[in-house]
């Protein structure tokens, strides 16, 4: 069962929903970004930066914000020859990982990084072909939680998966195909993924991620559709609580879209910032050509 949020439930009001301006990034798109996170004292966003017309020549760059609300690029700083990037910190280091493409017959595949920050990270693992989304979280009993994205023969179209290893080194040999399938979240025709994971007590994490389905314009055009979602996930026991579509891409100012009309219901979660007073700022790719963000009640709290 789906919960869509209602309209009045999003606060439009200036400055709690807009379109993140990003700098030096000349005719490249800036999209699907991690939230912010602070490296050493500096607070970046990665993202997704990528030609209009091109999907092979993505790069993701980490942004610093200048005093005029605008994110600028760390020259300092390596870029990742890789989309979708992901950032998390377990046992005391920075993980970070995207999606490479293309590899074997234009696959693609997600490489992991580790570091004490961004300047010293390192390759160490890499997942299955055809894999995204995959995910890590620090766990409270002292484990590593692992959601996955199977998809084809085990998986159909993209379904969420979940495992735990001991530690980092053991992710290298871990069969992530092998992770035990969330039930009923999919139908045949829809799939979803992990985008971000938050320990919420010691028995259940916050998960944001994204569902999507296909349509047909009636006009020949194949139209994708992306939704930012949640769910809460009970590790001990591995039960999910039912998907809540928390935004869509029509929740945010209007706006570019890589291609026009395929990807302009898309609304890929990158991730959140908890505020003291009980609300978050969730961050998204908006139809793989901007950065999106939106103020909105923490969901895990109802």
């Amino acid at each position: 069962m789906l919960y869509v949020i209602k309209k009045e439930a999003v606060d439009k009001k200036m400055g709690r929903i807009e379109i993140l301006k990003f700098s030096e990034t000349v005719s490249r798109d800036v999209y699907n970004p991690t939230a912010p996170f602070v490296d050493r004292g500096t607070t970046y966003i990665a993202a997704r930066t990528e030609s209009r017309d091109i999907e092979t020549d993505s790069q993701v760059v980490f942004f610093k914000e200048k005093a005029d609300s605008v994110w600028c690029p760390d020259t300092n700083l390596p870029t990742f020859t890789l989309q979708d990037p992901f950032i998390a910190r377990v046992k005391g280091e920075l993980v970070f990982g995207g999606v490479r493409f293309p590899v074997e017959n234009r696959s693609w595949r997600t490489d992991f990084y580790r570091g004490e920050d961004i300047s010293s990270l390192g390759k160490f693992s890499e997942g299955p072909l055809t894999m995204k989304d995959i995910r890590l979280v620090e766990l409270p009993n002292g484990k590593i939680g692992v959601f996955t994205r199977p998809m084809g023969e085990i998986g159909g179209r993209g379904t969420i998966g979940y495992m735990t290893i001991d530690s980092l080194n053991s992710l290298v040999n871990t069969d992530l195909m092998s992770a035990d399938l969330l039930r009923g979240q999919f139908t045949e025709e829809q799939w979803g993924g992990v985008n971000a994971v938050y320990v919420l007590n010691d028995r259940e994490l916050g998960v944001l991620g994204h569902f999507a389905h296909f349509s047909e314009d009636g006009e020949g055009n194949i139209l994708k559709h992306y939704y930012a979602m949640v769910f809460k996930f009970n590790y001990l026991t591995r039960e999910a609580s039912p998907i809540k579509i928390i935004a869509k891409r029509n929740d945010f100012p209007p706006g570019e879209s890589k291609r026009s009309p395929e990807l302009d219901d898309v609304v890929l979660s990158g991730g959140f910032v908890f505020q003291d007073d009980g609300n978050v700022k969730l961050y998204a790719g908006l139809s793989d050509a901007q950065v999106g963000k939106m103020v909105m009640r923490d969901p895990f709290l109802e």
